[in-house]
């Protein structure tokens, strides 16, 4: 019994898209509540105040950072 293989010349479904073709952001401000969640943690004062100073430090590229 024959069985099928995908056709080699095309491209293949499962490919990473390229880092340059990635983007973090959509163009609007960054909020605390936002580097929050993105770093995994939870809301809570703490981290809210944490990601305060540090977007006060490193503006938005902050979440750049720790996004992949």
């Amino acid at each position: 019994m024959p069985t099928s293989q995908p056709d080699a010349s095309g491209p293949p479904e499962d490919r990473a898209t390229p880092d340059a073709l990635l983007h973090t952001r959509t163009g609007t401000d960054v909020s605390p509540e936002d580097l929050v969640l993105a770093s995994g943690k939870d809301l809570s004062p703490e981290s809210l105040e944490w990601a305060r100073r540090k977007l006060e430090a490193e503006g938005p590229a902050a979440l750049d950072k720790i996004l992949p």
